[in-house]
């Protein structure tokens, strides 16, 4: 008798409680220190508590991967007798979280650990990915492994519109080559291979930059799987959101637009006026 399959994942792949509750998804927080005081993202801090913050003290947030026993613990309490499961991490080349979920899962029989070589709605793809594998009957051995070989195919890029969280937070190195022009470019950052690095520059107002970036991702639509895709914001003007999201469906390309508010790790890296597109390609 097959097992039934569990699926984890951290806190940075981003999903809404709603998408969290229908695909029954459990999450392990990341540590957030705001100040003097440690929080945990999504639990009992919000992004717009860190834009806060920063605004009043110009101090950023740092955060923190969970050690291996809160992973242990996090594995003991969701997987029972008779299942198994499979954990996404933000990428390994961005923290610690994978590698100390892959030791705690030595001490648990049937977790799976999946780096996701992304961050945000990126790695959320996969993880949604994963739930309807589950539920088709894989097993969770069958969907790590597809999962893998899937996070190559994952196109994650956004926008930034003030680079002053990320160049402060020197989270991508490639910010820093933008020297005198900082304040007047509005890069698209791209993750490739698990880390961050600029595929291309903007200039002008961001809706028009957001827009001229998101023909240049989608194209003609070649190549692209077609299940669904992702516009997800940092905490930008509502009207700029939703220009985005029409713009998107007017492809008439996705079986299913899905819009996401980034949590607070990876709001503390981007800063507020950040929005990306972030779907699968087919190879």
């Amino acid at each position: 008798m097959s097992k039934r399959v569990v699926i984890l994942a951290d806190s940075t792949c981003d999903l809404s409680p709603a998408l969290r509750e229908a695909y029954d998804v459990r999450i392990q927080p990341l540590a957030v220190m705001l100040g003097d005081k440690e929080h945990y993202d999504g639990v009992d801090i919000s992004p717009d508590m860190i834009y806060d913050h920063y605004k009043k003290y110009k101090e950023l947030p740092k955060t923190a991967a969970p050690n291996i026993a809160a992973f242990s613990e996090f594995f003991a309490r969701n997987v029972g007798e008779g299942e198994e499961a499979v954990c996404f991490t933000l990428s390994a080349t961005m923290s610690a979280t994978y590698n100390n979920a892959r030791l705690a899962a030595l001490e648990h029989e049937g977790v799976y650990v999946v780096d996701s070589k992304n961050l945000s709605s990126g790695g959320g793809l996969l993880v949604l990915a994963a739930a309807e594998m589950a539920r088709e009957g894989l097993s969770a051995a069958e969907i790590a492994e597809r999962c893998r070989a899937m996070a190559a195919r994952v196109d994650a890029s956004f926008v930034v519109d003030d680079l002053e969280f990320l160049h402060k937070g020197g989270r991508c190195s490639a910010v820093a080559a933008f020297g005198a022009n900082l304040l007047k470019l509005k890069p698209c950052i791209a993750v490739r291979e698990g880390k961050m690095g600029v595929s291309k520059k903007y200039r002008g107002a961001f809706l028009s930059v957001l827009e001229k970036y998101i023909a240049d991702r989608i194209g003609d639509g070649t190549g692209i799987d077609r299940r669904r895709v992702f516009v997800t914001h940092a905490g930008c003007d509502e009207a700029i959101v939703a220009r985005c999201v029409e713009l998107v469906r007017s492809y008439n390309l996705f079986d299913e637009v899905l819009v996401a508010r980034a949590g607070c790790t990876v709001s503390s890296h981007c800063g507020k006026d950040t929005l990306g597109v972030l779907f699968v390609r087919t190879e």
